[in-house]
């Protein structure tokens, strides 16, 4: 997945502490913009599931 480029949401600004997701070859990637190292790789499936289990509040009481 070298070719496609990392993107990180438009509500993190210039901030340097953020999510990254890359698509490509049928897998979403993640990482955490200061520990580039680490990347979850995950199906387009699961990652709309995270994000609709986000956007619902469900893991609020997390923070």
């Amino acid at each position: 997945m070298q070719d496609h480029h990392w993107q990180k949401s438009s509500f993190s600004g210039d901030d340097s502490n953020c999510v990254e997701v890359r698509t490509g070859a049928g897998l979403v990637e993640l990482r955490e913009s200061d520990d580039g190292d680490v990347i979850l790789h995950t199906t387009p499936a699961a990652f709309a599931d995270l994000l609709g289990t986000i956007k619902a509040g469900k893991l609020d009481h997390h923070a």
